[in-house]
């Protein structure tokens, strides 16, 4: 909960940074001078970058937890890796599980749960740019089986 929290919160500050920017952006085009109107244009470019990417990242974890929710409905989110008693996964464990997770997505490519899993066991083994793109790799076989339906 707190994560959603956090990415709300930011999405507010980020509202409010852009129309601050904005109309700071304004002012310095309005001036005419060269330098200012160059500074307004990257006042005015800059954030909404910023806002995309912002985008992307809330809507990466909404379909995530979608597709986590889904998996966990259909009962296959036990990975079998073993917890600390905080509840992380255990590194050594999920180590060692890892190569099931990575035979399993090689064997059904078209599977956007066995990524899912991939993904899960990369977090689990503290990899999170391949689990970022494991999950990203699951989002887009879910969809596209949605729309093939």
């Amino acid at each position: 909960m707190s994560a959603k929290v956090g990415a709300i919160v930011m999405a507010v500050l980020l509202a409010l940074y852009l129309v601050l920017v904005g109309w700071r952006a304004v002012q310095f085009v309005g001036t005419g001078e060269p330098i200012a109107v160059a500074m307004g244009i990257a006042l005015i470019v800059l954030p909404i970058i910023a806002a995309w990417a912002l985008w992307r990242e809330i809507m990466f974890g909404v379909r995530s937890q979608a597709l986590v929710r889904r998996l966990d409905a259909e009962g296959g989110l036990d990975l079998g890796i073993p917890v600390t008693p905080s509840g992380r996964p255990e590194r050594a464990a999920a180590d060692a599980a890892f190569g099931g997770f990575r035979d399993a997505a090689e064997a059904d490519p078209e599977s956007w749960r066995a990524w899912l899993r991939l993904g899960l066991a990369y977090d689990a083994a503290g990899d999170r740019r391949r689990a970022r793109a494991a999950v990203r790799q699951a989002i887009t076989l879910e969809r596209g089986e949605r729309a093939a339906r």
